[in-house]
This record gives C-alpha cells, structure tokens and sequence, in this order.
C-alpha cells in the first residue's frame, strides 16, 4: 500500500467526467427509446454507452493515480503513462516550491505560468538524473524532478513543507530500520 504524498488534479478530471457520463446518458436513451427495427440505433447506443463507461473507467483510474506516493522505500514518481517511476528514499533530498510554463497550449507552452513543485534528487544518483516523462506534467534533468501544478492537487508553500516534513520523517524511520 502507498502513501500518497502529492495526489493528481482532481478537479480538472472531476470536470472531464462530464463528457462520458452525458455519452452514458445518450447511448442508454438511445438504446431504451430505439424502436426494434431500428437496428442502427440500437448499435449506435450500445457503442457509445460502452465508449463512455471504458471512458469512465479511464478517469476514475486517474482519479485514484497520485503524482507522488511513497511505498515502502521508494518514492513513486506517476509522471508518465505506465508504472511510475521508483527512485530510492535516500536519493530524495527535499521539495521545492517553483514556477514554470503550465503546457496548456501546445502552441505557446510558455504562454503561461503555473506553480511547480521540484524534487532535488542527490548528484550521486547518476542512474536517476535524467527520464522521459510527458511534458505537460513536468520534466527531470539534471537531478530535479519538476511536476507542473497544471495536473497535481493545487501547489502552496504548506504543501512544500508538508512534503519535506514527510520525507524527513520517512527518511528517519528508515534509518533507525536499517540501524536495528
């Protein structure tokens, strides 16, 4: 089991849900107002309720997804589709509030500013210094892991501190674990 130390956008997926519960809604009036000659829409119907329940699924999938987690040992980047990445908790040195291009508009992706939360992983971690990740979500180079705050829960300075409270904690406990 995960801790979840940096949940996803929920609003914005929240908000997408729309979509595929109003196919849900047309593709089950399609199928219950169809006549029984009327084959076509009988198909139709049952094609798009299944678009949107896949669709659904989809998103509340998302909705469970972190962009950060803790488990065990390892800190779980979720910054691409797949398993996330796995980078060892002694290799994450702290959390930093920052700002960047939000990646709304494909194309201006500087066009606007959005908060990022960056991860400074150590520079002795040469295996963890560079990964492919979807850029709307974020990038990692150089040992820095930026996650933009376009599609994570909404970034503050609290936040930041929370989660460099929570990886001391969690690097302590680890520590004392490995001393026993």
């Amino acid at each position: 089991m995960s801790e979840v130390w940096l949940h996803t956008n929920r609003r914005a997926i929240l908000f997408a849900l729309i979509f595929p519960v109003f196919g849900l809604i047309c593709g089950i009036l399609l199928l219950l107002l169809a006549s029984p000659t009327m084959l076509w829409a009988r198909y139709l119907g049952i094609a798009v309720t299944t678009a949107a329940v896949l669709l659904t699924i989809a998103f509340v999938l998302q909705l469970r997804q972190p962009r950060i987690a803790l488990r065990g040992d390892e800190v779980l980047f979720y910054m691409r589709s797949g398993p996330p990445f796995r980078v060892p908790l002694p290799l994450v040195e702290g959390f930093l509030m920052g700002q960047g291009a939000s990646y709304l508009r494909k194309d201006e992706p500087s066009a606007s500013q959005v908060s990022t939360v960056v991860i400074r992983l150590a520079d002795r971690a040469t295996d963890y210094a560079q990964r492919e990740v979807k850029p709307a979500l974020g990038s990692w180079c150089n040992h820095y892991v930026t996650i933009r705050g376009t599609w994570c829960e909404p970034l503050s300075l609290a936040l930041v501190t929370r989660l460099n409270t929570r990886l001391a904690e969690a690097q302590a406990n680890l520590k004392a674990t490995q001393a026993q």
